[in-house]
C-alpha cells in the first residue's frame, strides 16, 4: 500500500511541476499529454528509453536511455523526461 501511494504521490508532483529551464543544452520541453504519461511510465515500469521511441524522439536518445537505465537510478529521471515529452538534449554533454 505505502508502494502505492508514494508512486501515485510522484506522479502527481511530476504533472503538476512545471519547470521552465533556460534554452540551450537541456532541450525544449513539450506538453504533458495521454500519450507522454503512458510513455513515462512504459519508462519507469519496463525499461528507460522506450517512453523516448513512443514520444518519437530520435534513436540516439531512445539508446542513451536504455543504456543509462542499467544504473537503476536513470528510470526516474527518464519517467520524467518522458513525461514532459522533453525534445533535444541527446548525448554529447546535453543528456
Amino acid at each position: 500500500m505505502k508502494k502505492k501511494i508514494a508512486i501515485f504521490t510522484t506522479l502527481f508532483m511530476l504533472i503538476t511541476f512545471q519547470a521552465s529551464y533556460a534554452e540551450g543544452t537541456h532541450g525544449v520541453d513539450g506538453q504533458v499529454s495521454g500519450r507522454s504519461v503512458g510513455a513515462s511510465i512504459c519508462s519507469l515500469l519496463i525499461w528507460p528509453g522506450i517512453g523516448q521511441a513512443i514520444n518519437g524522439q530520435s534513436a540516439e536518445k531512445n539508446v542513451t536511455h536504455a543504456v543509462l537505465g542499467l544504473t537503476g537510478i536513470f528510470r526516474l529521471w527518464s519517467f520524467y523526461d518522458a513525461i514532459i515529452d522533453r525534445q533535444g538534449g541527446v548525448w554529447h554533454n546535453r543528456i
